[in-house]
C-alpha cells in the first residue's frame, strides 16, 4: 500500500474519531462549551439536533461501506512482487449495479428530504400561544437591540425571557429584523441560526426547559466587529422575570451626579442614546436607561465594571476596534463625572 493510501487511511480515521467523540459528547457535562450545539435545552435546538443525529447516522453507514470496499479493493488488487498481472476482465454493463447506485443514493435523499422538511416544518409553523413572551430582536453595527412590545420594554445585548416547563410552556418568540446589513442570531443550545436581512422580518422561536445562561452571538460576518457582536440569553424563573420587566419599566434614578449628566446631555451621547426620564431620546445607540444592570458593555466585549466603563467612554476602540461609538474627547474630571453618571443607571 503506497504513502498516498496510507494517508488517506489515516486522515479518515482521524475522522471519523473526532466525528463519534462530538456526537457521543454528554450534554450534562459541566465543561462543556456554552455554545455547544451537542447539548439542545429547547425544542428546536433539539428537534435539529435529532435530525443532525439521522443525518450523521446515515452518512457514517455510506463512509462505512465505501471505506470497506476500498480498503477491500487495496488489499486483493495490490501489486505483489514484479510479476506482470494481467488487466482484470472487464464488465461492460451491469444492470443490477446501474440499479444499485441509482435507486440507494436517490432513497438515501428522499429520506434526507423528508426529514428535514418535517422539522423545518414544525418549527416554522409552531403555535404561539397566548401567554407567549414576544421580542423584536433589531440586529446593529454591532451590537443588538431588544424590545418587548406588549411589556413596554427597551434593553441590549442581554435578552432575557422565562424558564419554559414542558407541563406549562411559556415559549418566546422573536421577531428578527436588520438596521443596516445582515446578521444572524445563533444561540446554538436554544435554536438553530436566523439571519436578520434588511427589510426582510424572519421569526424564530425557543423554549429553554433549563435556567442559566447561555451564550450566542451574530453568526454572519457584518463588518469589523462582527466577531465581537456577542449575546446573552438570561433564563430565568417566571416571577424572576415579571421582576426584571417591572424594573426595566422604571425611568432612569439619578442620584448624587447631576454635573455627569449635565455633560452626558451636553454632548452628542444624547443623539445617539435613551435615558428614559431625561433629555436624551437618541436611536442609533443602546439604551442606556438600566445600563448598571447589565453584566457586560460593548455588546459582550467586557464585563460591566467602573474601570471599563470608564475606558469605554474615554476611548472606545481600546475595548473594540471598528466600533461605531466615537471618542468624545472628555477632559479627566468630565470623563470621571460622567462614568460616575453612568454608575447611577440601574
Amino acid at each position: 500500500m503506497n504513502s498516498l493510501m496510507r494517508s488517506f487511511l489515516a486522515r479518515a480515521l482521524v475522522s471519523i474519531c473526532w466525528s463519534a467523540a462530538a456526537a457521543l459528547a454528554e450534554p450534562s457535562n459541566p465543561r462543556l462549551s456554552p455554545t455547544n450545539i451537542f447539548a439542545p435545552l429547547s425544542t428546536p435546538a433539539q428537534s435539529i439536533f435529532d435530525l443532525s443525529l439521522l443525518v450523521l447516522d446515515i452518512t457514517c453507514a455510506i463512509f462505512i461501506v465505501v471505506f470497506a470496499l476500498l480498503v477491500y479493493a487495496a488489499i486483493k488488487f495490490r501489486k505483489r512482487g514484479t510479476a506482470h498481472v494481467h488487466e482484470p476482465t472487464q464488465v461492460y454493463g451491469s444492470t443490477q449495479l446501474e440499479l444499485a447506485w441509482t435507486v440507494i443514493p436517490v432513497l438515501v435523499v428522499v429520506v434526507l428530504f423528508l426529514a428535514s422538511a418535517r422539522v423545518i416544518a414544525s418549527i416554522q409553523n409552531a403555535d404561539r400561544p397566548a401567554n407567549a413572551i414576544q421580542v423584536t430582536v433589531i440586529g446593529h453595527q454591532f451590537w443588538w437591540e431588544y424590545r418587548y412590545p406588549s411589556l413596554g420594554v427597551v434593553t441590549a445585548n442581554e435578552l432575557h425571557i422565562p424558564v419554559s416547563d414542558p407541563s406549562k410552556p411559556i415559549p418566546t418568540f422573536l421577531t428578527l429584523l436588520s438596521a443596516d446589513t445582515d446578521h444572524s442570531f445563533w444561540v446554538p443550545r436554544l435554536a438553530g441560526k436566523t439571519d436578520l436581512i434588511p427589510n426582510h422580518p424572519n421569526r424564530m422561536w425557543m423554549d429553554p426547559h433549563e435556567m442559566g445562561v447561555y451564550l450566542g452571538q451574530c453568526a454572519q460576518y457584518c463588518g469589523t466587529q462582527h466577531a465581537l457582536m456577542l449575546l446573552r440569553v438570561y433564563v430565568e424563573t417566571p416571577d424572576a422575570f415579571n421582576r426584571w420587566i417591572e424594573n426595566q419599566r422604571q425611568p432612569a434614578q439619578v442620584n448624587g451626579a447631576p454635573e455627569g449628566q449635565k455633560i452626558f446631555e451636553r454632548t452628542a451621547c444624547v443623539n445617539c442614546h435613551t435615558v428614559r426620564g431625561t433629555a436624551a431620546i437618541g436611536r442609533f445607540g443602546p439604551d442606556l436607561t438600566h445600563l448598571m444592570s447589565r453584566d457586560t458593555i460593548a455588546s459582550g466585549a467586557a464585563t460591566n465594571t467602573p474601570e471599563n466603563l470608564r475606558r469605554w467612554i474615554q476611548n472606545p476602540a481600546a475595548i473594540k476596534p471598528g466600533s461605531k461609538m466615537p471618542a468624545m474627547g472628555l477632559s479627566g474630571p468630565e470623563l470621571n463625572a460622567v462614568t460616575a453618571y453612568m454608575e447611577t443607571l440601574r
